[in-house]
C-alpha cells in the first residue's frame, strides 16, 4: 500500500511539473476571449541540439555520418528528407493536434486568417533516443510569441516552453524527428490548458 501511494504521489507529481513548463513572461490571455480562431507558425532557426548544442547543421552532419557508416546512403536520404518533412509540416501538425485537444472554444490553425498569430520559435532540443522496447522521450524548448497578424511587431503575450518532455510511444517514435515531433504536441498541450483555465 506504501509503494502505491508513493507512485500515485510522483506521477502527481510529474503531471504538475509538466504543467508547469509552459511558463509566462509578459501579457495575458484576455485578448483570446473573443476570438474564435489563432493562425500558428513554427520557425526553426538558430536551434540548439542536444546537452552540447549543436547547431543543426553540426547535429546533422554527426546524423550523416552515423547513419551512412550503419546503414549507407540509401537509408540517408530517406532520413533527411523524412528531417526536411517534418521542420516543414509534421511538427506544426503535431503542435495543433496537442492544443485543440485542450482549447475548444478558440481553434488553432495554420494558414487561417485570424487577428492574432501564434509563433512558435524552437530554441533548443534534446532528441531523445529509442532501444528497441525502450526509449526516451524528445525535450523541447520554446519561445511562444502572440502577435497581431497584421503587425507582427505588436507582441500581445509572451511564454516559454522549458524542457517539454515529449508523448511516449506516437506513430513516428523509433526516429528522432518523430520523438522531436511528440514534445510539439505536448507543448500544444500544456498550453491549450493554461489557455482553457483563464478562456471559460
Amino acid at each position: 500500500m506504501r509503494k502505491l501511494l508513493l507512485l500515485f504521489f510522483m506521477v502527481i507529481g510529474v503531471v504538475t511539473f509538466a504543467q508547469d513548463q509552459i511558463n509566462v513572461e509578459s501579457g495575458n490571455f484576455d485578448f483570446l476571449k473573443d476570438q474564435t480562431e489563432v493562425n500558428v507558425q513554427v520557425k526553426f532557426e538558430n536551434v540548439a541540439f542536444q546537452v552540447e548544442n549543436y547547431t543543426e547543421t553540426q547535429y546533422i552532419e554527426k546524423r550523416k555520418t552515423e547513419t551512412i557508416a550503419k546503414k549507407g546512403e540509401e537509408a540517408w536520404g530517406k532520413w533527411i528528407g523524412e528531417w526536411d518533412k517534418f521542420k516543414s509540416t509534421e511538427y506544426l501538425d503535431y503542435f495543433l493536434k496537442g492544443i485543440n485537444r485542450k482549447s475548444k472554444k478558440t481553434v488553432f490553425k495554420k494558414d487561417a486568417h485570424a487577428k492574432y498569430t501564434l509563433i512558435v520559435d524552437a530554441k533548443w532540443i534534446y532528441a531523445g533516443w529509442h532501444g528497441g522496447l525502450i526509449g526516451q522521450e524528445a525535450k523541447l524548448t520554446s519561445d511562444l510569441t502572440f502577435v497581431e497578424t497584421d503587425n507582427p511587431s505588436n507582441v500581445v503575450m509572451k511564454l516559454k516552453g522549458d524542457k517539454v518532455l515529449g508523448k511516449p510511444q506516437n506513430k513516428d517514435f523509433v526516429m528522432e524527428y518523430g520523438r522531436i515531433a511528440g514534445a510539439y504536441e505536448q507543448t500544444g498541450k500544456y498550453l491549450g490548458k493554461k489557455i482553457k483555465e483563464v478562456i471559460k
